[in-house]
């Protein structure tokens, strides 16, 4: 599968990308995409929450009237969950909500994730390119030309861009990460999928690294 090389000005390359067919063309596995999903979204979850319950909450400690003879109900403390200002019954907790997957079916959900980005058509690949320094005019002069204004994108890069990622950190709905580190909810949570031509070749070299040692 070869896909057109788009120069930054938004015009053909007269280059292809080979997009390898194992990653970017596979049947796309809706139950991996959903455990991964699901997976990623839980653990950014803090876990810090907290509700005092009866025994953490301050005072309480004197009865607040005697036990008969007032023709009202029993009370032991003012700090009962029935009362205002009293515990919680039952409440929140810290706890740690991280889901963990199989490496395989991790692996399979990102695969299944570029698949769909393909088969949608929402995928393209530019040329290489960087900033000499943090420029986001430049960034946006880049999206005007791709046709990608006020459109959801990534654009996954081959290395580290400390400048590109400067400039399109600003812009709303841009996002712009290494390619060997995006998510299958990276890959899916936008309407554009940018991938530099060095970026094709990262993520087809980390997925054969992963495969490499899974045999090993």
């Amino acid at each position: 599968m070869t896909l057109e090389i788009l120069k930054i000005d938004g015009k053909p390359s007269g280059k292809k990308a080979k997009l390898d067919d194992e990653i970017f063309g596979i049947q796309p596995n809706d139950h991996a995409i959903y455990l991964s999903v699901k997976s990623y979204l839980a653990n950014q979850r803090q876990g810090t929450h907290k509700a005092k319950e009866r025994s953490e909450v301050s005072g309480g400690g004197k009865k607040p009237w005697r036990q008969k003879g007032r023709g009202t109900a029993r009370a032991g403390t003012t700090r009962s969950p029935l009362w205002i200002g009293g515990g919680t019954i039952f409440g929140p907790r810290p706890r740690d909500y991280r889901q963990k997957l199989p490496q395989k079916v991790r692996q399979l959900a990102r695969k299944s994730a570029l698949s769909y980005k393909v088969k949608d058509e929402q995928l393209i690949v530019v040329e290489d390119f960087s900033f000499d320094k943090p420029k986001t005019k430049d960034f946006i002069s880049m999206m005007d030309a791709l046709k990608l204004s006020g459109k959801k994108i990534l654009l996954l890069t081959g290395k580290n861009e400390t400048n590109l990622y400067k400039s399109g950190r600003n812009i709303s709905k841009v996002s712009v990460m290494e390619a060997d580190k995006a998510s299958t909810y990276d890959i899916l949570n936008n309407q554009i999928l940018v991938l530099q031509h060095t970026a094709v070749k990262a993520i087809s070299k980390a997925f054969k690294e992963i495969e490499e040692k899974a045999v090993s």
